[in-house]
């Protein structure tokens, strides 16, 4: 666990770092799509929050959640690989959870590459179950673990 993680919420100037760990840790061998463009987007949407983690100026990561009336969808979440298996992951993800329950969201949903076991241990490990496959999902031959959580109610 890192010491003093902290988590805000991104700003535009954040979107290019926030591209690239997306292109390195995620979307390697795949068409990029989360531009710095699609990344201010998301910045600037009401419906959608973006975080990032870090410990004093150090960048560790960046999570993107969309929220809808009954489902929060975890769009994106990435930590530099040498800043792994400390809890930025999971001190992102309890940020956004803490939103979408106050929100009285009941539920998060998200996809996880099917070849990544390390992200699908994680999630498994903070409860997340699998309720789908989608074929294809990433690109021809690449399919996604539907994965979703259910929150406490408050």
């Amino acid at each position: 666990m890192v010491a003093g993680i902290a988590i805000r919420l991104a700003t535009a100037e954040d979107a290019t770092g926030i591209a690239a760990l997306s292109r390195i840790a995620i979307e390697s061998g795949l068409p990029w799509r989360w531009t710095p463009t699609r990344v201010r987007r998301c910045i600037a949407d009401a419906a959608s929050n973006v975080v990032v983690a870090h410990v004093g100026g150090s960048p560790l990561g960046f999570a993107i959640m969309k929220y809808g009336d009954d489902t929060a969808h975890l769009l994106l979440m990435a930590v530099h690989r040498d800043a792994r298996r400390r809890g930025a992951g999971r001190a992102m993800l309890a940020w956004l959870e803490q939103v979408a329950q106050a929100a009285g969201i009941g539920r998060i949903r998200l996809e996880a590459r099917h070849d990544n076991e390390d992200a699908l241990r994680f999630y498994s490990r903070l409860g997340f179950v699998q309720m789908a496959l989608s074929h294809g999902y990433y690109a021809p031959g690449i399919d996604a673990v539907v994965l979703e959580r259910r929150l406490a109610a408050r």
